[in-house]
Protein backbone atom coordinates (compact mmCIF):
# COMPACT_ATOMS: atom_id res chain seq x y z
CA UNK A 1 0.00 0.00 0.00
CA UNK A 2 0.93 3.92 -0.86
CA UNK A 3 -0.19 6.80 1.56
CA UNK A 4 0.68 10.63 1.61
CA UNK A 5 0.63 13.00 4.52
CA UNK A 6 0.62 16.83 4.32
CA UNK A 7 3.08 18.92 6.43
CA UNK A 8 1.52 20.75 8.99
CA UNK A 9 2.61 24.48 10.79
CA UNK A 10 1.81 23.56 14.88
CA UNK A 11 1.84 26.42 17.37
CA UNK A 12 0.59 29.20 15.33
CA UNK A 13 1.34 31.41 17.66
CA UNK A 14 -0.71 30.98 21.40
CA UNK A 15 -1.51 27.44 20.43
CA UNK A 16 1.02 25.90 22.10
CA UNK A 17 0.87 22.13 21.20
CA UNK A 18 -2.92 22.57 20.50
CA UNK A 19 -2.99 23.79 17.25
CA UNK A 20 -1.87 23.42 13.71
CA UNK A 21 -2.69 23.73 10.64
CA UNK A 22 -2.08 21.33 7.65
CA UNK A 23 -0.08 22.01 4.13
CA UNK A 24 0.44 21.35 0.64
CA UNK A 25 4.38 19.51 1.09
CA UNK A 26 3.63 15.61 1.12
CA UNK A 27 5.35 12.77 2.46
CA UNK A 28 4.29 10.03 0.57
CA UNK A 29 5.50 5.96 2.01
CA UNK A 30 4.94 2.87 0.37
CA UNK A 31 5.29 -0.55 1.91
CA UNK A 32 5.34 -3.72 0.21
CA UNK A 33 5.93 -7.66 1.99
CA UNK A 34 9.86 -8.60 1.11
CA UNK A 35 12.37 -11.76 1.97
CA UNK A 36 14.03 -8.72 4.44
CA UNK A 37 13.75 -5.09 5.53
CA UNK A 38 14.53 -2.62 2.80
CA UNK A 39 14.30 0.76 3.22
CA UNK A 40 15.22 3.00 0.16
CA UNK A 41 14.37 7.27 0.21
CA UNK A 42 14.71 10.34 -1.95
CA UNK A 43 13.99 13.70 -2.27
CA UNK A 44 14.21 15.76 1.80
CA UNK A 45 16.02 13.42 4.21
CA UNK A 46 17.19 10.99 1.44
CA UNK A 47 20.07 8.93 2.73
CA UNK A 48 20.15 9.93 6.67
CA UNK A 49 18.90 6.35 7.95
CA UNK A 50 18.12 3.98 5.24
CA UNK A 51 18.27 1.08 7.44
CA UNK A 52 16.25 -0.03 11.05
CA UNK A 53 16.77 3.25 12.68
CA UNK A 54 14.62 5.10 9.93
CA UNK A 55 10.90 6.75 11.66
CA UNK A 56 8.91 4.60 9.12
CA UNK A 57 10.84 1.33 9.39
CA UNK A 58 10.22 1.63 13.23
CA UNK A 59 6.34 2.50 12.37
CA UNK A 60 6.15 0.18 9.81
CA UNK A 61 7.36 -2.76 11.72
CA UNK A 62 5.28 -2.19 14.87
CA UNK A 63 2.23 -2.09 12.31
CA UNK A 64 2.60 -5.17 10.42
CA UNK A 65 4.37 -7.09 13.00
CA UNK A 66 7.61 -8.07 10.87
CA UNK A 67 10.66 -6.50 9.71
CA UNK A 68 10.27 -8.15 5.88
CA UNK A 69 9.20 -5.58 4.55
CA UNK A 70 10.49 -3.37 1.74
CA UNK A 71 9.71 0.57 2.59
CA UNK A 72 10.09 3.51 -0.14
CA UNK A 73 9.96 7.06 1.49
CA UNK A 74 9.63 9.60 -0.78
CA UNK A 75 9.22 13.08 0.76
CA UNK A 76 9.35 17.36 0.26
CA UNK A 77 9.36 18.15 3.64
CA UNK A 78 12.20 19.83 4.91
CA UNK A 79 13.40 17.62 7.70
CA UNK A 80 13.89 19.52 11.12
CA UNK A 81 12.73 22.69 10.38
CA UNK A 82 8.89 22.97 12.36
CA UNK A 83 7.27 21.52 9.74
CA UNK A 84 6.09 18.28 10.95
CA UNK A 85 8.38 16.46 8.82
CA UNK A 86 8.04 13.35 11.10
CA UNK A 87 4.05 13.08 11.71
CA UNK A 88 3.65 12.94 8.38
CA UNK A 89 5.89 10.22 7.85
CA UNK A 90 4.94 8.52 10.96
CA UNK A 91 0.52 8.86 9.77
CA UNK A 92 1.62 7.80 5.81
CA UNK A 93 4.06 4.60 7.32
CA UNK A 94 1.30 4.06 9.55
CA UNK A 95 -1.54 3.86 6.95
CA UNK A 96 0.95 2.20 4.50
CA UNK A 97 1.58 -0.25 6.95
CA UNK A 98 -2.00 -0.72 7.11
CA UNK A 99 -2.97 0.82 10.50
CA UNK A 100 -6.14 0.96 11.55
CA UNK A 101 -5.91 4.32 13.28
CA UNK A 102 -2.74 6.03 11.47
CA UNK A 103 -3.70 9.00 13.89
CA UNK A 104 -2.63 7.29 17.25
CA UNK A 105 0.12 5.62 16.01
CA UNK A 106 1.80 8.67 14.72
CA UNK A 107 0.99 10.89 17.66
CA UNK A 108 2.51 7.91 19.78
CA UNK A 109 5.54 8.03 17.80
CA UNK A 110 6.29 11.38 16.87
CA UNK A 111 5.11 12.47 20.30
CA UNK A 112 3.26 15.97 18.93
CA UNK A 113 -0.30 14.98 18.98
CA UNK A 114 -1.09 18.73 16.96
CA UNK A 115 1.24 17.68 14.04
CA UNK A 116 -0.25 14.08 13.40
CA UNK A 117 -3.93 15.25 13.18
CA UNK A 118 -3.02 18.25 10.60
CA UNK A 119 -0.95 15.44 8.63
CA UNK A 120 -3.91 12.81 9.06
CA UNK A 121 -7.22 15.19 9.12
CA UNK A 122 -5.75 17.91 7.19
CA UNK A 123 -6.80 21.35 7.58
CA UNK A 124 -6.36 23.41 11.07
CA UNK A 125 -6.88 21.37 13.55
CA UNK A 126 -7.04 21.29 17.51
CA UNK A 127 -5.57 18.01 19.25
CA UNK A 128 -5.11 17.06 22.15
CA UNK A 129 -5.26 14.09 24.56
CA UNK A 130 -8.02 12.89 26.41
CA UNK A 131 -7.78 9.97 28.88
CA UNK A 132 -4.90 8.51 26.93
CA UNK A 133 -6.66 8.84 23.31
CA UNK A 134 -5.94 11.82 21.02
CA UNK A 135 -8.92 13.78 20.09
CA UNK A 136 -8.89 16.17 17.09
CA UNK A 137 -11.57 18.33 16.36
CA UNK A 138 -11.37 20.26 12.58
CA UNK A 139 -11.78 23.82 12.53
CA UNK A 140 -13.46 26.37 10.34
CA UNK A 141 -10.69 28.12 8.08
CA UNK A 142 -10.42 30.83 5.64
CA UNK A 143 -10.41 29.61 1.92
CA UNK A 144 -8.43 32.72 0.90
CA UNK A 145 -5.49 32.16 3.16
CA UNK A 146 -1.82 31.22 2.42
CA UNK A 147 1.19 30.56 4.02
CA UNK A 148 4.58 32.17 3.68
CA UNK A 149 7.30 30.18 4.98
CA UNK A 150 10.99 30.63 5.58
CA UNK A 151 12.92 27.46 5.97
CA UNK A 152 16.67 28.07 6.86
CA UNK A 153 18.76 25.54 5.97
CA UNK A 154 19.92 25.09 9.44
CA UNK A 155 17.57 22.70 11.41
CA UNK A 156 16.77 22.86 15.11
CA UNK A 157 15.98 19.63 16.65
CA UNK A 158 12.27 20.07 18.78
CA UNK A 159 14.39 18.49 21.98
CA UNK A 160 16.37 21.67 21.95
CA UNK A 161 13.72 24.04 21.24
CA UNK A 162 11.72 22.63 24.42
CA UNK A 163 14.86 22.53 26.60
CA UNK A 164 14.89 26.58 26.49
CA UNK A 165 11.43 26.54 27.74
CA UNK A 166 10.24 27.64 31.78
CA UNK A 167 8.73 24.79 33.69
CA UNK A 168 6.29 26.43 34.65
CA UNK A 169 4.54 29.61 33.63
CA UNK A 170 2.62 32.60 35.26
CA UNK A 171 -1.48 33.42 35.62
CA UNK A 172 -1.13 36.24 33.55
CA UNK A 173 1.19 34.96 30.67
CA UNK A 174 -1.15 31.71 30.16
CA UNK A 175 -4.30 34.45 29.91
CA UNK A 176 -2.37 36.18 27.59
CA UNK A 177 -2.14 33.29 25.31
CA UNK A 178 -5.78 31.91 25.84
CA UNK A 179 -6.92 35.63 24.61
CA UNK A 180 -4.73 35.41 22.31
CA UNK A 181 -5.86 32.09 21.06
CA UNK A 182 -9.08 33.43 20.74
CA UNK A 183 -8.43 36.09 18.39
CA UNK A 184 -6.47 33.78 16.43
CA UNK A 185 -9.38 31.12 15.94
CA UNK A 186 -11.62 33.79 14.79
CA UNK A 187 -9.21 35.68 12.43
CA UNK A 188 -8.41 31.88 10.68
CA UNK A 189 -12.28 31.31 10.54
CA UNK A 190 -12.53 34.98 9.13
CA UNK A 191 -9.41 36.62 7.48
CA UNK A 192 -11.23 39.43 7.94
CA UNK A 193 -11.14 40.02 11.51
CA UNK A 194 -7.09 38.41 11.67
CA UNK A 195 -4.95 41.34 14.18
CA UNK A 196 -1.60 41.14 14.08
CA UNK A 197 -1.42 40.75 17.69
CA UNK A 198 -3.58 37.20 17.08
CA UNK A 199 -0.21 35.40 17.02
CA UNK A 200 1.38 36.89 19.57
CA UNK A 201 2.60 34.20 22.59
CA UNK A 202 4.48 34.16 26.18
CA UNK A 203 5.03 30.49 26.54
CA UNK A 204 7.81 29.91 23.84
CA UNK A 205 8.76 31.96 20.94
CA UNK A 206 10.76 35.06 22.78
CA UNK A 207 12.50 31.35 24.73
CA UNK A 208 12.76 30.08 21.87
CA UNK A 209 14.76 33.47 19.75
CA UNK A 210 18.50 33.06 21.39
CA UNK A 211 18.52 29.82 19.31
CA UNK A 212 17.75 31.57 15.91
CA UNK A 213 18.50 35.54 16.45
CA UNK A 214 17.69 36.60 13.23
CA UNK A 215 13.86 35.73 13.51
CA UNK A 216 12.95 38.50 15.05
CA UNK A 217 13.95 40.22 12.19
CA UNK A 218 12.86 38.19 9.38
CA UNK A 219 9.31 38.03 11.09
CA UNK A 220 8.97 42.14 10.79
CA UNK A 221 9.84 41.68 7.17
CA UNK A 222 7.20 39.10 6.98
CA UNK A 223 4.89 41.51 8.33
CA UNK A 224 6.18 44.37 6.88
CA UNK A 225 5.90 42.53 3.28
CA UNK A 226 2.28 42.03 3.71
CA UNK A 227 1.77 39.24 6.17
CA UNK A 228 -1.53 39.45 8.19
CA UNK A 229 -0.20 37.87 11.07
CA UNK A 230 3.92 36.35 11.73
CA UNK A 231 4.84 33.56 14.37
CA UNK A 232 6.92 30.48 14.50
CA UNK A 233 6.22 27.62 13.06
CA UNK A 234 6.61 24.76 15.27
CA UNK A 235 9.58 24.64 16.96
CA UNK A 236 11.42 26.43 14.33
CA UNK A 237 13.45 27.57 12.97
CA UNK A 238 11.17 28.03 10.26
CA UNK A 239 8.94 31.05 10.36
CA UNK A 240 5.84 31.74 8.79
CA UNK A 241 3.88 34.87 7.57
CA UNK A 242 -0.59 34.19 7.08
CA UNK A 243 -1.70 35.77 4.35
CA UNK A 244 -4.56 36.62 1.77
CA UNK A 245 -4.07 34.86 -1.28
CA UNK A 246 -4.05 38.29 -2.60
CA UNK A 247 -0.59 39.06 -0.63
CA UNK A 248 0.97 35.94 -0.80
CA UNK A 249 3.59 36.49 -3.93
CA UNK A 250 4.26 40.02 -2.38
CA UNK A 251 5.12 38.74 1.10
CA UNK A 252 6.99 35.83 -0.60
CA UNK A 253 9.04 38.35 -2.51
CA UNK A 254 9.71 40.05 0.89
CA UNK A 255 10.83 36.71 2.74
CA UNK A 256 13.23 35.87 -0.47
CA UNK A 257 14.50 38.84 -0.07
CA UNK A 258 15.06 38.73 3.72
CA UNK A 259 16.92 36.31 3.73
CA UNK A 260 19.16 37.50 1.18
CA UNK A 261 19.60 40.86 3.06
CA UNK A 262 20.32 38.79 6.24
CA UNK A 263 22.95 36.57 4.19
CA UNK A 264 20.93 33.62 5.66
CA UNK A 265 20.89 30.32 3.58
CA UNK A 266 17.14 29.25 3.19
CA UNK A 267 14.61 29.20 1.07
CA UNK A 268 10.49 30.76 1.05
CA UNK A 269 7.84 28.88 0.11
CA UNK A 270 4.19 30.10 -0.62
CA UNK A 271 2.19 26.91 0.54
CA UNK A 272 -1.73 26.71 0.66
CA UNK A 273 -3.51 24.62 3.61
CA UNK A 274 -4.07 20.96 2.76
CA UNK A 275 -7.57 20.27 3.31
CA UNK A 276 -7.47 16.13 2.34
CA UNK A 277 -5.02 15.18 5.19
CA UNK A 278 -3.69 11.59 5.06
CA UNK A 279 -4.54 10.11 1.68
CA UNK A 280 -4.91 6.25 1.12
CA UNK A 281 -4.45 3.72 -2.08
CA UNK A 282 -4.99 0.53 -1.33
CA UNK A 283 -3.59 -0.98 -4.56
CA UNK A 284 -1.16 1.04 -6.31
CA UNK A 285 -3.56 1.96 -8.91
CA UNK A 286 -3.87 5.87 -8.39
CA UNK A 287 -1.31 8.38 -8.86
CA UNK A 288 -1.29 10.30 -5.71
CA UNK A 289 0.83 13.26 -7.71
CA UNK A 290 -1.96 13.93 -10.36
CA UNK A 291 -2.33 17.26 -9.27
CA UNK A 292 1.30 18.37 -9.82
CA UNK A 293 4.91 16.77 -9.77
CA UNK A 294 6.71 16.24 -6.51
CA UNK A 295 9.22 18.88 -5.31
CA UNK A 296 11.90 16.07 -5.10
CA UNK A 297 11.67 15.51 -9.19
CA UNK A 298 10.73 19.08 -10.14
CA UNK A 299 12.64 20.97 -8.30
CA UNK A 300 10.61 23.74 -7.86
CA UNK A 301 10.09 25.44 -4.51
CA UNK A 302 8.37 28.19 -3.67
CA UNK A 303 4.93 27.98 -5.73
CA UNK A 304 2.07 27.11 -4.21
CA UNK A 305 0.80 23.46 -4.95
CA UNK A 306 -2.89 22.30 -5.72
CA UNK A 307 -3.21 19.38 -3.82
CA UNK A 308 -6.45 17.34 -2.79
CA UNK A 309 -8.56 19.83 -1.54
CA UNK A 310 -12.26 18.42 -0.39
CA UNK A 311 -12.57 15.82 2.89
CA UNK A 312 -11.54 15.50 6.44
CA UNK A 313 -8.85 12.36 5.55
CA UNK A 314 -7.88 9.79 6.27
CA UNK A 315 -9.28 9.31 2.35
CA UNK A 316 -8.71 5.55 0.62
CA UNK A 317 -8.42 5.78 -2.86
CA UNK A 318 -7.60 2.32 -5.26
Amino acid sequence: MRARAPASSANLGPGFDTLAVALDRYVEVEVEPASKLIVRSEGEGAGLADDPSHLAARVAIEVAGTDRLAITIRSEVPVGRGLGSSAALAAAAAAAAGATDPLAVAAHMDGHADNAAASVVGGLVAATSVRGAVRAVRLPLDAGLVFVVIVPDAALPTAKARQVLPVTVTRAHAAFNLGRMALLLAGLADSRLLIPEATEDRLHQDYRSPLFPAAPKLLGRLAAGGARAVCWSGAGPSLLGICTSADGSRVLAAAKEALAEAGIAGRALLLRPDLAGLVVDRDGSVDLWSERPPAWLSGVDGAPGTGPQLGTGPRTRG
